[in-house]
């Protein structure tokens, strides 16, 4: 069986975690816990479009929060 995440034909949605960590996910595998739909159901290329225009900081937020708090 072919890789779910590589199908160029398939429909995919964007997860986001707690952290802020982007993961795209195909539409049809039931969403993990610790993770929401932000985007789609839509084509691959959307949502990858999707997640380099909003996780732009790769740091999880706890870090982020971590790294504030000591500067």
């Amino acid at each position: 069986m072919a890789n779910p995440f590589d199908d160029p034909d398939g429909r995919f949605v964007v997860l986001v975690n707690s952290e802020g960590q982007h993961s795209l996910w195909p539409e049809y595998v039931a969403v993990p816990q610790g993770w929401t739909t932000t985007f789609g159901a839509s084509d691959r290329a959307a949502c990858i479009e999707h997640i380099n225009a909003s996780w732009t900081d790769m740091r999880p937020l706890s870090l982020v929060a971590q790294m504030d708090q000591a500067g």
